[in-house]
């Protein structure tokens, strides 16, 4: 994408998107959110388990203007993290520096830029993960993908394996088409890999069940009739999406230096994790997503998967 100085400013913004690193990108107006009801039904259910700051900011989360009342738009972009790396017992997305960081710094560059284009200040606000904002369903308004079965974004072009961030701006800008479509069609891969059994219908998944949430936000300990199911995964989980076909097809290398993984953090020996103290913890783990399971997850899940190395896997 190559954009004339006689660009329109959304294509401009895209560009400049792309310059910065981000892949994909689309821009929509901010207002009401369609899956509001499916949200708050799930949080009723329970299927949030101890994530007590969903609820806490469900209220929010009926509108994408009320996290930042100034803004008229969003500028939505993706990260991808590299879906051809190869699997391991921690997340691809964990491996290297927070993307958290990554993204906010870049999405405050293109913020800065936009001033500069337009000429004033420009009343914005960068989210990644960090505000009550239902980041996939203003992705889809973006025409950034539909969401799968999985409950994961999905992009026809590259797959799932991407980071999702907004820049809530209070400019009129003109959206992008929604993404309408659903191409997940007939296949249900990812709801039968789940060794968990997480999902409780398509797009519908019981987070106390997934291996993700148990690894990274719960906090207590783990049933122990799912203890076996985890297997040798330490931190998150990447089953779902690796066996859907849009990512066997359509993953892609990393090509991100900044999202690079660190070595040690790729496939470490759970035995090596439970003797590290609190300060070798901090040091290994400082800017990393890991460092969200706190050591006492991080050690936690070490010895289950210890024990499961001790009896075999749970389809032995």
């Amino acid at each position: 994408m190559t954009a004339t100085p006689s660009a329109s400013l959304e294509l401009r913004i895209k560009q400049r998107a792309l310059e910065l690193g981000f892949d994909p990108v689309g821009v929509t107006t901010l207002g009401p959110v369609e899956s509001y009801g499916a949200f708050a039904a799930w949080l009723e259910k329970g299927y949030a388990g101890e994530m007590s700051y969903l609820a806490r900011g469900a209220e929010k989360r009926r509108d994408t203007r009320s996290p930042f009342p100034a803004a008229r738009s969003a500028i939505v972009v993706g990260l991808d993290y590299g879906g051809k790396q190869p699997a391991g017992s921690i997340a691809r997305y964990a491996r290297g520096d927070d993307y958290h960081d990554v993204m906010l710094g870049r999405l405050t560059g293109l913020h800065r830029w936009l001033e500069r284009e337009c000429g004033r200040t420009v009343s914005g606000k960068a989210y990644v993960d960090t505000g009550p904002i239902l980041e996939r369903d203003l992705a889809q308004r973006a025409g950034l993908g539909w969401i799968g079965k999985n409950t994961m974004l999905i992009n026809p072009g590259r797959g799932s394996f991407f980071f999702l961030g907004a820049l809530l701006v209070d400019l009129e800008l003109e959206a992008d088409p929604p993404f309408q479509a659903d191409r997940c069609g007939t296949c249900t891969r990812c709801l039968d890999a789940c060794p968990t059994d997480a999902f409780v219908a398509p797009r519908v998944m019981d987070a106390t069940r997934c291996i993700s949430y148990l690894t990274i936000e719960h906090r207590s300990d783990i049933a122990a009739e799912l203890q076996p199911l985890i297997g040798e995964l330490l931190y998150g989980c990447d089953i779902c999406q690796d066996v859907c076909p849009w990512n066997v097809r359509f993953a892609r290398e990393l090509g991100d230096p900044a999202l690079a993984a660190r070595p040690e953090n790729v496939d470490p020996d759970p035995a090596g994790l439970l003797t590290l103290s609190d300060d070798e913890f901090h040091e290994r783990f400082r800017r990393s997503p890991i460092k969200r399971a706190r050591k006492s997850g991080l050690t936690r899940n070490a010895a289950i998967v210890v024990a499961n190395r001790k009896r075999g896997r749970p389809d032995d």
